[in-house]
């Protein structure tokens, strides 16, 4: 665990930076022959802005999901934004966790306990066929609200091109519930 009083660390210098923006690069040029076509199909371009949109996405996600995941390590927000060049207010108005959603009933919410990574699929399985759905987490535990629908819930892995399956879920009707550790979490009403 950090302490919050702790420096961080120093920013990567000139060289790591170069590496990393030449990795992004590479990444986004990569899908098909995107690389080759920019010196003679036009329409090359509508797909580096459409894949430099996705990038930007999904680095937003990531930079979020690290935000979040240092909070819980208790780094302090003075320490994140230092790291991010901002002050500590800034820093805490731009990720602190949106609040529970309005429509979220407490009355009708519970927590399952003994939840780990090898059951919590199964039990989000038989909790959505009775008509619960995912609404929080964290260590060994799942907290799951009623409603009068069935759900499906899915899991993926978040490293690297993982996210943008994500992104791929959204667009087919799922819901991100939330991230923990490198997990995603997605639910939908079950059709």
């Amino acid at each position: 665990m950090s302490n919050s009083k702790e420096a961080p660390r120093p920013s990567l210098d000139s060289t790591e930076r170069e590496a990393l923006r030449h990795s992004i690069g590479a990444t986004i040029l990569s899908p098909g022959r995107l690389r080759d076509g920019l010196d003679d199909d036009p329409m090359a371009y509508l797909q580096l802005i459409q894949s430099a949109d996705i990038a930007h996405q999904e680095c937003a996600c990531l930079l979020q999901d690290a935000v979040h995941q240092a909070r819980r390590l208790n780094h302090s927000w003075q320490s994140i934004g230092e790291v991010l060049g901002v002050s500590r207010q800034a820093a805490q108005q731009r990720f602190k966790p949106l609040p529970e959603s309005n429509d979220l009933d407490e009355n009708k919410c519970r927590h399952i306990t003994g939840a780990t990574a090898f059951n919590e699929m199964e039990t989000l399985r038989i909790e959505g066929k009775a008509g619960f759905h995912l609404v929080g987490f964290g260590p060994l535990y799942l907290k799951v609200q009623e409603s009068d629908q069935q759900w499906e819930h899915k899991r993926i892995i978040a490293f690297a091109n993982s996210q943008i399956a994500g992104h791929g879920l959204l667009s087919k009707g799922w819901i991100y519930v939330g991230s923990w550790m490198f997990f995603q979490y997605y639910k939908r009403v079950k059709n």
